[in-house]
């Protein structure tokens, strides 16, 4: 009896058989072997999610962000760096995404060889640059194609790249805390436009109190000068203290006070501890 051929799979660009490709699923494939990869828990999570933000905010603006995202490195390898940076312009043989540019690979359960593998695969498929956080030891590692090894970064270093807006700080992108500042200062190098309105409008508005606060300055002043004068008039001796106390004085109510004893005050002293009227005088004021 004759046996029935199967269907015939179609080719893969890489030549490699559709069945073994896994997009959307808890797997990769790494040298031909297929790894299972674990949902990731708390603190893996967590430097996930704050690297995925700083990225977005530091990344160029011809280029994108992904997370998770499958890249194809041979006939046996599939794999998803934790996060990428790659352009926006499609592919300009394929039309479909281009390469991605930068990787970052969270190390927490597994280990720096593996990662090791990742980063080697990565870039012999064309990644341009391959990077490592070390969540238990809160450091940056960068892959060397020469060494065929992890490169350690100084705290104090910077990422520096034409897929990033600005350099990004290693500091801050491993240590435990919220990248908002990092995050902050890269949306403003980046002019981004929520921002720039926002300052622009809190000047419009400080502007505007330093006008108003000056019109009442310039009244107090006025004031403070008529009572001076009014003094002087009176022949009633006024002190260097007693002047510069009246000058210093920008609230109304105090100086409105003042103007009302000037003129029947015994001494300039006496015209600095008079009060207001008394409430039962008050009372019968607005009866």
């Amino acid at each position: 009896m004759q046996k029935r051929s199967s269907p015939r799979q179609p080719e893969h660009p890489y030549g490699v058989d559709e069945r073994l490709v896994m997009p959307e699923t808890r797997f990769e494939v790494i040298d031909g072997e297929v790894v299972y990869v674990s949902p990731a828990d708390p603190p893996h999570a967590t430097l996930h999610s704050k690297l995925s933000a700083m990225l977005e905010a530091f990344a160029a603006d011809d280029y994108q962000v992904a997370s998770d995202m499958l890249t194809r490195t041979s006939a046996k390898g599939d794999m998803a760096p934790d996060a990428s940076v790659y352009p926006i312009a499609p592919d300009p043989v394929t039309g479909g995404r281009q390469l991605e540019e930068l990787a970052f690979e969270i190390v927490s359960t597994q280990s720096l060889a593996a990662a090791g593998a990742k980063a080697d695969a990565l870039t012999r498929r064309g990644v341009r640059r391959v990077f490592a956080l070390d969540v238990s030891r809160r450091r940056a590692l960068e892959w060397s194609r020469k060494t065929k090894g992890w490169q350690i970064l100084a705290p104090s270093d910077v990422i520096a790249d034409p897929a990033l807006a600005l350099p990004l700080p290693v500091r801050e992108l491993v240590s435990a805390a919220k990248g908002d500042d990092a995050i902050a200062r890269a949306l403003l190098a980046k002019q981004n436009s929520v921002l720039a309105t926002a300052m622009d409008s809190a000047r419009r508005d400080a502007k505007a109190e330093g006008k108003a606060e000056g019109k009442a300055e310039g009244k107090a002043e006025g004031k403070t000068s008529a009572l001076l004068a009014v003094l002087a008039a009176r022949g009633l001796p006024v002190s260097e203290e007693v002047a510069r106390t009246i000058r210093a004085t920008h609230d109304d109510r105090t100086i409105q006070r003042w103007l009302g004893v000037v003129s029947t005050c015994g001494t300039a002293e006496e015209m600095l501890r008079a009060r207001g009227p008394s409430k039962r005088t008050t009372k019968k004021r607005a009866r």
